[in-house]
């Protein structure tokens, strides 16, 4: 249900009494006799060992951050989610729909230091440049003044702090699951979920074509001048490499970024994955990627392949592995 601001604390950083931990809508009941005010736990984030009190008011950022903590059973725990309003389809194609009503939404744009302090916010969940940004004035570090504590998503450690984090992004998403389950104290709800997707993603591979090179994707999230694509730090990279084939900006040491066009039809991709949010349907996307005299030649254009991908599986997340199959069942019915 929606839990409404407690009242007011003497100053922004004193944080006010938390909810109980009860669990999320639908949850295996695991115990919390560890859940006292004074629990505390450490793990590794972003190559730092940080230890947390166990979480009261906890919000989580965009879709990456609430669906991670949807998943394990955390929606009556989290004291609300920002998220911008153009990821909006994907809340209505979501498993964990229920929980997007049942949570308090504390904003539809990009989450601000201002948000966290009126919500009493005692955690915040995101993403290092997909939510935390120096140039925005929200960091782990001002969060930290006002008594907020910070976890980054590990899948944009790469660009943070010392750098020294440097993992796939779906071990990166293993990673924050099984964190997420420490910090919170649900330790065998989360195993059982990293297990589960594991085992998904090794039957995919077992559907994988014997014989000949991966098929070669692309990336189009948006642009015109210059499309916006997904580098090796981004989800998508391993979402299209769980369904058998390759993206073209593998070798791109970034996450989300921008490119050249002609690199584009350089490559020659076979397909090309679009990412659907609310801005800009899907359908356009393809039109306007159709319209582009340079893109004819290319063979996911010519052979008009392609795969429209919901946000919600594109961003770091448990459906990253529902992305990855439903990519790797285009793939094999197009003989790829």
């Amino acid at each position: 249900m929606i839990r409404p601001p407690l009242p007011r604390a003497l100053a922004a950083g004193l944080l006010a009494t938390g909810l109980p931990l009860t669990t999320g809508c639908g949850a295996d009941v695991e115990p919390a006799a560890d859940s006292a005010s004074d629990t505390t736990v450490t793990v590794s984030n972003c190559g730092k060992d940080i230890t947390y009190q166990r979480p009261k008011r906890p919000v989580a950022y965009d879709v990456s951050g609430a669906e991670k903590m949807f998943a394990l059973g955390l929606a009556d725990r989290m004291r609300g989610y920002v998220m911008n309003k153009l990821g909006d389809p994907s809340i209505k194609g979501s498993p964990w729909k229920e929980d997007y009503t049942e949570v308090e939404r504390l904003g539809t744009e990009r989450i601000t230091r201002e948000i966290v302090v009126d919500a009493e916010a005692d955690w915040v969940l995101a993403g290092w440049n997909s939510g935390f940004s120096e140039e925005r004035g929200i960091t782990p570090a001002l969060l930290d003044k006002v008594g907020v504590s910070s976890y980054l998503h590990t899948e944009t450690c790469w660009d943070y702090g010392t750098k020294s984090v440097d993992v796939t992004p779906l071990e990166a998403l293993y990673t924050d699951l099984d964190n997420l389950g420490r910090i919170f104290g649900v330790e065998k709800r989360a195993d059982k979920l990293v297990t589960d997707l594991k085992d998904r993603v090794t039957a995919l591979k077992k559907t994988w074509p014997d014989q000949g090179d991966p098929a070669k994707v692309f990336v189009y999230d948006s642009g015109t001048d210059q499309p916006f694509t997904a580098g090796r730090h981004a989800a998508p990279n391993d979402i299209i490499s769980a369904a058998g084939g390759t993206n073209v900006f593998n070798d791109l040491d970034k996450g989300w970024t921008t490119v050249g066009w002609e690199p584009v039809i350089k490559a020659k991709p076979e397909v090309i994955v679009i990412v659907d949010y609310a801005d800009q349907p899907a359908k356009e996307k393809i039109a306007y990627l159709r319209s582009m005299a340079g893109l004819k030649s290319v063979p996911a254009v010519k052979n008009n392949r392609f795969f429209v991908m919901s946000y919600g599986d594109a961003v770091s997340g448990p459906r990253n592995v529902t992305g990855a199959e439903d990519l790797g069942r285009y793939l094999r019915s197009v003989g790829r």
